[in-house]
């Protein structure tokens, strides 16, 4: 019963992967997308873009799917992995 949900999940993270890499590269932002671990995606940049990537991820990753139930997504930011949790 899980796998579908489980292998669902897993798409969608992929999807919003590789959109939000083509997104950073088109506007040539040096932002990078560094690690996915589960539904998490870990990019990154320089303070001064930090605004433009938050825009990003948060049209990128709602934008993955065309669901009857709405997604969510949370941002966070820090100086690392552990700060930004």
């Amino acid at each position: 019963m899980n796998s579908p949900i489980q292998g669902t999940a897993a798409d969608i993270i992929k999807l919003a992967m590789i959109r939000v890499d083509q997104r950073l590269r088109e506007e040539q932002l040096q932002a990078r997308l560094v690690l996915q671990v589960h539904d998490e995606l870990l990019i990154e940049a320089p303070k001064e873009e930090e605004a433009r990537v938050r825009e990003i991820l948060h049209q990128e990753m709602l934008g993955v799917t065309d669901f009857a139930v709405s997604m969510e997504i949370d941002i966070q930011s820090g100086s690392d992995w552990y700060e930004a949790h």
